[in-house]
């Protein structure tokens, strides 16, 4: 993402400009939108003309506009699914995987004039790529938000770790970055049962088959020659990733495909996991091999620190809550060590909820404690959001029963007060 224009001033109020350049940035601004805020962007409009002899003129013009949102929506598609990759592989070549395409729709009225378009009229924007996108938030930019700008704009990013969870005959390729993961890919091959094939031939033929199909669309959809590419994963249960490893290794030496050859020694790390389906990366993200060569990413740090908060709750479940208003409590007891929160919490509709949010993250970072913001485009945001997408893990134990019994006496005692100040007004205005 390029920082084009900023200008907030000291109240915060202002506006930024920026301009995405690939799918991470469009999550960015879907993040960074929210409803009343006013988006300016180019835009395709469909205008009639009357002529003078009553007859009406259709044209497409391409013209800015500004609209007020009321409605906002993120897709990230990835390619299908296909039973064997087509796609064949020159020998020695070395080319990039082409990333999937995200869709940024944002809706609302039309909010500054324009002799194309009135005001009020109901638009839709579609965001594209490399094209400049105004914000101004009318209530003013928090500090959550500024955070994100600041984040998106950082330069060097892109795939981080290419993933390959497979099992026999099947196959998923996927690109993991700092805010998402991608499925690019996916190949399916039918793989008969050992003991039904006459000896092992057929079974050695599929195998061979699904290795070559695996083989080629390794090389379309993994982006090995990146620099920002730091691991490449091959996972599975059993030994699957084994075989699918050596195949590449024998296949890219067979093509005299040295550059492959080098980043597959370079930087293959294979994980064992318990299933052969995507969801199988948080433990993939999680294992001591990837954390240690990938302990700076912000998605290693996610799976680290979910993994510390379950591990938490089953020896120790007065240190882990979850829950937005569990959560609140021990925020106002000061007893936050982690907290961790879906970025899913801050695109909330309401202001006053968002609002809410902001401040519980700057309360508790201002008391030092350390707050991890999950992406809900990766796997570990997912099952985070499955706990009501905020959680924390505790410096010292607390009982939610004692902490919830206080509260109550503390509303009861406050009630009374207000009773028994009511009453001596009264009786001051009887005297």
């Amino acid at each position: 993402m390029k920082l084009v224009g900023k200008f907030i001033d000291k109240t915060r109020t202002g506006h930024v400009t920026l301009r995405p350049e690939d799918d991470e940035d469009m999550w960015h601004l879907y993040n960074l939108i929210q409803q009343g805020d006013l988006v300016r962007a180019p835009a395709i409009r469909r205008v009639q003309n009357v002529s003078a002899t009553g007859s009406t003129e259709s044209h497409r013009v391409r013209l800015h506009l500004t609209i007020q949102v009321s409605k906002i929506e993120f897709s990230s598609s990835g390619a299908p699914s296909s039973s064997a990759d087509q796609a064949s592989s020159t020998a020695g070549s070395s080319s990039a995987a082409p990333t999937a395409t995200a869709a940024l729709h944002i809706s609302g009225p039309v909010a500054s004039e324009n002799r194309h378009v009135k005001m009020g009229a109901f638009h839709t924007l579609d965001i594209e790529s490399n094209r400049d996108v105004r914000i101004e938030k009318v209530e003013g930019w928090d500090s959550v938000a500024l955070a994100r700008v600041e984040e998106s704009c950082v330069p060097g990013r892109g795939a981080e770790v290419g993933a390959v969870v497979c099992g026999e005959g099947t196959a998923a390729f996927c690109l993991l970055s700092q805010h998402m993961t991608i499925v690019t890919h996916r190949i399916s091959v039918p793989i008969p049962r050992k003991a039904s094939a006459p000896g092992t031939s057929q079974y050695e033929k599929a195998m061979a088959r699904f290795y070559a199909t695996l083989y080629d669309a390794f090389v379309r959809h993994i982006p090995y020659t990146s620099p920002s590419l730091r691991a490449i994963v091959f996972a599975s249960p059993g030994w699957v990733r084994e075989g699918v490893f050596n195949a590449m290794m024998t296949e890219a030496g067979r093509r005299g495909d040295k550059i492959l050859s080098k980043a597959l020694r370079e930087k293959t790390v294979k994980v064992h996991v318990s299933s052969p389906h995507v969801h199988s990366l948080v433990e993939v993200l999680k294992s001591p091999e990837i954390v240690a060569q990938l302990k700076e990413t912000k998605f290693a740090r996610e799976g680290v620190v979910l993994d510390k908060f379950f591990k938490m709750l089953g020896v120790e479940e007065m240190r882990a809550w979850y829950g937005p208003d569990h959560v609140h409590l021990a925020a106002d007891r000061g007893a936050i060590g982690t907290l961790l929160i879906s970025d899913e919490l801050f695109r909330a509709s309401d202001p006053k909820l968002r609002k809410k949010y902001v401040e519980l993250v700057e309360g508790v970072q201002q008391k030092g404690a350390e707050v991890v913001m999950f992406s809900s485009m990766h796997e570990s945001g997912q099952q985070l959001n499955q706990l009501t997408g905020i959680a924390a893990i505790l410096t010292f134990p607390l009982d939610i029963e004692v902490v919830e019994a206080e509260e109550r006496e503390a509303k009861e005692e406050e009630k009374r007060r207000h009773e028994e100040e009511g009453e001596v007004v009264d009786g001051g205005g009887v005297g």
